[in-house]
């Protein structure tokens, strides 16, 4: 089974616990380290060390109270976490890797559950499409809140979660979907997917506040430069680089898409003719990826995508139609 666009590899997980053998590939470094530590197998002594090693990290934040720690760059970061929480995640990450030995198995699985930490005493809110901030009474800011013990338990959950080893196998590649046929894998029986969809939503913005605490980012420009690379991206340097960006010769076309194209760059429509040429280049990138994606089959291969479509000044974007002229 192949999922070629892995977010938190959650089919290739779904796939492994069933017994099946299944391949996942990302263009995102934190989602492929994040897919492997939810697809890896994990011992008893794994899990032992672990629990040390989190009673051992929180008693270095409580003797290490008197150093100023360092937060990561993020862009006015005061309003993604009131301050005593600031304060706490800083010192635990040090603690963390005082804790348990880098690259090790121990140290993976309280980094996700430091991942879970700093969004439970966040202010950010997922409840909707696209990440926001909670309004948050000034009244609340100052109610103490036990950060150790929230951590505890998101270890305890995520250790919970760990003892139940798949009995197949899943393997996590950090590799463009658009160049699949250079990677040594396959050929596969099942693709089970949901690739981005054409709606302007950047999965690094979403993602920032655990790519940046874990130092898969170091700057909003290379955020940037990362979702320019993937499917889809609008954030950022993306989307001046949209701008100027052309299609190749044998770049992916047809009659529906253009008159499509045409009635979102209407000069009547505010940016039409950027979102036009967003459109074009997210079918362009699909167009390259079942390219690629067709000498890895096997005869008798079975695609399931699960898409969404989109509108644009009131025109529908059918990518579900595009989908299969591009299939055929």
């Amino acid at each position: 089974m192949l999922d070629p666009f892995c977010g938190t590899a959650t089919t290739a997980l779904s796939a492994a616990y069933h017994g099946h053998t299944a391949a996942t590939t990302d263009i995102n470094p934190f989602l492929v380290w994040l897919g492997k530590a939810k697809t890896d197998h994990y011992s008893t002594s794994v899990i032992n060390r672990t629990r040390d090693a989190c009673k051992q990290a929180l008693r270095l934040v409580e003797k290490d109270k008197k150093r100023q720690p360092e937060a990561p760059p993020i862009h006015n970061i005061e309003r993604w976490w009131p301050a005593p929480a600031l304060e706490f995640l800083s010192r635990l990450q040090k603690a963390i890797e005082h804790a348990a030995e880098e690259q090790s198995q121990e140290a993976t699985l309280l980094k996700v559950a430091f991942c879970r930490t700093l969004i439970a005493c966040s202010n950010a809110a997922f409840n909707h499409q696209s990440m926001s901030f909670k309004d948050v009474p000034q009244g609340q800011l100052d109610i103490a809140v036990d950060y150790a013990a929230l951590f505890s338990g998101d270890v305890a959950f995520v250790l919970q979660g760990a003892c139940e080893n798949p009995e197949g196998d899943a393997q996590i590649f950090l590799h463009d979907a658009r160049a699949l046929a250079t990677l040594d894998i396959g050929p596969f029986d099942l693709v089970v997917t949901s690739p981005p969809y054409a709606n302007r939503m950047s999965y690094i913005r979403e993602l920032r506040p655990y790519m940046y605490w874990l130092r898969f980012l170091g700057s909003g420009r290379a955020a940037g430069e990362l979702d320019w690379l993937a499917i889809g991206g609008t954030w950022g340097v993306a989307t001046s680089r949209l701008a100027e960006w052309m299609p190749g010769e044998s770049a992916y076309s047809s009659g529906e898409l253009e008159q499509t194209l045409a009635k979102i760059a209407n000069p009547s429509n505010a940016n039409g003719p950027l979102l036009s040429t967003y459109v074009r280049k997210y079918c362009v990138d699909m167009g390259a990826h079942f390219q690629e994606l067709r000498p890895i089959l096997a005869p008798g291969a079975k695609l399931h995508y699960i898409v969404g479509n989109s509108t644009f000044y009131g025109e529908l974007l059918s990518v579900e139609k595009i989908y299969a002229h591009m299939m055929q």
